[in-house]
Parts: structure tokens; C-alpha cells; sequence
């Protein structure tokens, strides 16, 4: 029998993964605009509609997910970012200092974590109820999964010569 897949082996590496992959787009997007000849800050404040949040707060959020996320998970308060990023490199060092974060975390900051309860305020719906297993994989990862992936698309629809195998990180 192989052993079970622990919270933390479900949330932390995921986590920097999907960070460094996004990492791994940014940087391609800022490299084609400069092979371009175009200002790569037109990139950061691009979106897939008007109604939708910018490339650069779609990096914002997606390292909010991932640092709240295992915070929530282990019981832990977690650092407060300012959102002041305006620039590729302020976002590189934002994904940068969320990894960091992540990587200080343990197995054993995780234990129980399953059945933690967890209450997030929202704007609009109140307050959301999860015990860790129903806000990691409920809540959390996929959240994650839609800021790096809207972020993906943004690039991607900008002309960014991206594909599946750097988003996946298979390169």
C-alpha cells in the first residue's frame, strides 16, 4: 500500500510550482516585448476583458492564494504584501519572496490541518466555511489554477509565444 498524499505535499509544492511556472511566463512575455520594441508595462496592465482584473493583479493574487493558503492551512498568520508592484522585475521579486515563504514551511507545520477549520471573509457572499481538506482542494488550489492561468491567457492572447509546456514547467 503506498502511503497517503499529506496536505502539505498537496498544497506547498503545488504552490511553487504554479509560482515559478508563472514566473516562467512573465519572464517570456517581458523578453518578447523587448524583442518587440514595445514597453513590457503595457503587458502588465493588459486584460482578457474589460471587466477582468489586469495581468499584474492576476500575479498579485495568485501569490495572495498561495502564501494565505498555506498560512491558513498550518495555523499561522501570513505576511502582508502592499500590492505596489509595478514593474516586471517588482513582480519577479514578489514571486521570489512568496516561493521563499513557502519554502520554510514543513510537513509538520500541516499536521491536522485537514480537518482545521477555516473562515474566509469575502466581499460579496459573507463569510465561507471550510475545514483545510474542503479549502485546499475546493477553494485554495483551484484559485490558485485561475490567476496563473488567466495570467497564462493574458499573455498568450498579447501574442506571448507561450505554451502548454511552460505553463506545466516542462522546460
Amino acid at each position: 500500500m503506498s502511503p497517503s498524499l499529506s496536505m502539505y505535499q498537496a498544497s506547498v509544492p503545488v504552490f511553487v510550482r504554479a509560482l515559478r511556472n508563472l514566473k516562467h511566463v512573465l519572464e517570456k512575455g517581458q523578453a518578447h516585448a523587448q524583442e518587440r520594441g514595445f514597453d513590457a508595462g503595457v503587458l502588465l496592465q493588459t486584460r482578457l476583458y474589460p471587466d477582468m482584473l489586469p495581468l499584474l493583479r492576476q500575479v498579485q493574487n495568485a501569490t495572495d492564494t498561495a502564501k494565505f493558503g498555506a498560512a491558513r492551512l498550518a495555523g499561522v498568520e501570513s505576511p502582508k504584501f502592499d500590492d505596489d508592484e509595478t514593474s516586471f522585475a517588482e513582480l519577479y521579486a514578489r514571486l521570489d519572496r512568496v516561493i521563499d515563504y513557502l519554502g520554510r514551511f514543513d510537513e509538520a507545520a500541516f499536521a491536522g490541518s485537514e480537518t482545521r477549520a477555516i473562515t474566509l471573509p469575502t466581499r460579496s457572499r459573507g463569510e465561507l466555511k471550510f475545514d483545510g481538506r474542503g479549502y485546499l482542494l475546493g477553494f485554495a488550489t483551484p484559485n490558485l489554477y485561475f490567476h496563473v492561468s488567466t495570467a497564462y491567457a493574458i499573455l498568450r492572447h498579447s501574442g506571448v509565444p507561450v505554451g502548454k509546456r511552460d505553463f506545466l514547467g516542462d522546460h
